[in-house]
């Protein structure tokens, strides 16, 4: 090798491993900001459609600032309050007060000490600013160190204390659940590799990735073009690392597959490289297209999803054919010590795998129909699945004081007093709508806003009246949505332009939205990568047969899912986004398995034949591509480390996803069946003679 070249050879990967160093150090302390840009209401990223969007906009006509009840309850731990507690519990208000107004979080004046009528518990409200952010678990935080009154249980509780608690889930996030994956891939990657090197390479791949990519994300939600909540940053951190690691491991494996047949590893990396990017490209474009197609939800926190997921695939991608290259081009065979691969060693697959493939290709019409009809059984209970949502009180796992305590709201008041469903009206009628609206089931009282004017008037502003109507069920429960919904059809019948509105509303817009997301986007996601799928493998079956079994499979694991749920966990019921997002990323990453058997299978192909090629495919990929799923898996894995049951649910749904995609549809299924089709799978086109 002339002087020049060798040292173009080694100074091109140093300084692309220089770029990604010096890149890392100044984006790292960005990256750790994506917290600050984060918005965390849901009510935040309802479209401007919603009823409930329509009435808080109107609503800001009749009050000078929006508020978020904070609710401070004692009850009895036995028989009737003592008579002293009300001013013991007003010495507790003011404390709180003192808090809340020291921290600037205190919007008006607190509620008097409310007595319930059986004379068991007392309350105050406090009404807080809405927008307080991460500073909101902090002061409940503060006000729950409050000291109890004697003989009496004290709850800090209400949708402000709802919220803190939901919010607090995600405290922590980027440093428990990183640790928890990153933990979890190197001891995967320990097993797999038995190098104490390579693994190292691989992880210190994904978190420059992750470094980039969440910076950039940063950059993106400080500007206002994409939205960012606490939900889509720890998916979006589980998403890179999982995809790096992955696409890792198909170049490491090719690599060391080169380095058996090149005595220069420059040379080995260069084949490496041209062998492995077009599926490793086309595995990140279906991902980025998939996550894409998030945009078109009318859910604002969803269409933030899409955007960053897309960049955290992009960085993956780019430092898996760039950074990772060049170290181990510098390193050579020695990163793979103690194992080195040598140049003329025969390389021997798996026998595992050979013998997987070679039973599959004798009875294929068998493993096709039992792989088949067992994920059509699991896909049978796919209809049980519960996406009627979660309430915020549920939302945490092991439940929560602000969650307990609504249940003692429950028994002793009308749980939805502080926060009340909200109805805009015309003036003129306002009273018919009110006496209509106090007449539907789960509804109270109705109460008109006065601003605080003399006589019980209300205030009429632009010709509109605002009603404040009071539940009787928690303001997060099914119930008090299913009151609002039958609130809305009740007061239309009166009025048609009279709107409801609040807290509840909120809750069932974002299920109905949620809801109508499903219907959008899952057969756009198809669609999509069903063209993507044609373009990289240049044929029409092809794309079609992979579609349908990755459907199959997602549609499978939908129906474990609802097993486990009920039977396993008793989780209180799921959500519309967690069946949407798990279905985005189950369809995408699942397809990625498929598009490294069959790029490698038509590679294959061309030798030998669609029939031998796929089990050729099979073998040689089988080890690679079940330690990416296992990687894959436990990343997502890991965000069972966290409290919250909306993030578990998604790490199981995508988590099982990925495994089944894995063991049955890419070693079984998929196999099976293009053995039994054949060459024809590539229709249109033929493959060049045998």
């Amino acid at each position: 090798m002339p002087r020049r070249t060798r040292i173009l050879c080694w100074s091109i990967p140093a300084l692309v491993a220089v770029v990604w160093l010096a890149l890392a150090g100044p984006l790292g302390s960005f990256s750790g900001k994506l917290a600050e840009v984060s918005e965390n209401d849901s009510a935040a990223f309802l479209p401007d459609s919603a009823e409930s969007t329509q009435v808080s906009e109107l609503s800001a006509a009749f009050q000078s600032e929006r508020t978020l009840p904070v609710i401070l309850l004692w009850e009895s731990d036995g028989g009737p309050l003592d008579p002293a507690a009300p001013a013991e519990a007003q010495e507790r208000v003011d404390d709180a007060v003192r808090i809340a107004e020291d921290a600037g979080a205190l919007r008006g004046e607190p509620s008097p000490i409310i007595p319930s009528e059986d004379g068991v518990a007392v309350q105050a409200v406090l009404p807080f600013d809405p927008d307080l952010g991460e500073a909101l678990p902090e002061i409940v935080a503060d006000l729950r160190e409050l000291p109890a009154i004697d003989g009496t249980t004290q709850y800090v509780t209400g949708p402000g204390a709802l919220f803190a608690d939901f919010a607090a889930g995600f405290s922590g996030i980027d440093g428990l659940l990183l640790l928890a994956a990153f933990g979890v891939v190197l001891l995967i990657l320990l097993v797999v590799y038995r190098s104490p090197l390579l693994p190292l390479l691989v992880i210190g791949t994904a978190a420059m990735a992750l470094v980039v990519s969440l910076a950039v994300a940063y950059f993106l939600a400080r500007e206002r073009w994409i939205d960012v909540n606490g939900q889509s940053q720890g998916i979006a951190s589980i998403l890179v690392v999982g995809a790096a690691t992955d696409y890792g491991l198909l170049l490491v494996a090719r690599f060391r597959e080169e380095l058996r047949r090149e005595r220069s590893r420059f040379t080995a990396m260069r084949v490496a490289l041209r062998q492995s990017w077009e599926p490793i490209v086309a595995s990140g474009g279906t991902v980025i297209l998939g996550v894409l197609c998030l945009l078109f939800s009318d859910l604002g926190s969803n269409r933030g999803l899409g955007p960053i997921s897309a960049v955290c695939i992009a960085f993956a991608m780019l430092a898996a054919l760039t950074f990772l290259p060049a170290l181990l081009v510098l390193l050579g065979r020695a990163a793979f010590w103690p194992f080195r691969p040598r140049y003329g060693e025969q390389h021997v697959h798996g026998r595992g795998w050979e013998r997987i493939a070679t039973s599959v290709g004798r009875r294929p019409g068998r493993y096709l129909l039992g792989s088949a009809g067992a994920l059509v059984v699991l896909a049978l209970f796919l209809p049980t699945f519960d996406s009627g949502g979660i309430p915020l009180s549920d939302a945490v796992r092991g439940g929560s004081e602000s969650g307990e305590g609504q249940e003692v709201l429950a028994r002793h008041y009308a749980a939805g007093a502080a926060s009340p469903a909200v109805i805009v009206t015309p003036a003129d009628g306002w009273r018919e709508v009110a006496d209509a609206a106090a007449g539907t089931d789960g509804v109270a009282a109705v109460e008109p806003d006065t601003g605080d004017r003399p006589g019980g008037d209300p205030l009429v502003v632009d010709g509109l009246v605002r009603l404040e109507a009071t539940l009787t069920d928690v303001p997060d429960s099914e119930a008090a949505q299913d009151t609002v919904s039958a609130l809305r059809t009740t007061v239309r019948d009166v009025d048609p332009d009279a709107l409801v509105g609040g807290t509840s509303a909120q809750d069932l817009d974002t299920q109905e939205t949620a809801a109508r997301d499903l219907l959008v986007i899952v057969p756009l996601v198809l669609l999509v990568i069903t063209v993507v799928l044609a373009l990289l493998l240049r044929a029409v079956v092809a794309p079609l047969l992979l579609v349908a079994t990755v459907a199959l499979s997602t549609a499978a694991t939908v129906g474990v899912a609802a097993l486990a749920f009920d039977q396993l966990f008793a989780f209180p019921g799921s959500d519309p986004q967690v069946l949407l997002i798990g279905f985005v990323f189950l369809v995408a990453l699942g397809i990625d398995y498929n598009i490294f058997l069959m790029t490698r299978a038509r590679e294959e192909s061309v030798r030998h034949g669609t029939r031998d090629g796929v089990l050729r495919a099979l073998a040689v990929t089988g080890g690679v591509i079940t330690s990416a799923g296992l990687v894959l898996a436990a990343t997502f894995g890991a965000l069972t480390v966290l409290p919250l049951v909306i993030l578990i649910q998604l790490g199981f749904l995508v988590g099982f996803g990925v495994l089944l995609d894995t063991f049955v549809v890419r070693t079984l299924l998929v196999p099976a069946a293009v053995r039994l089709v054949g060459d024809r799978v590539w229709w249109p086109n033929t493959l060049p003679p045998r």
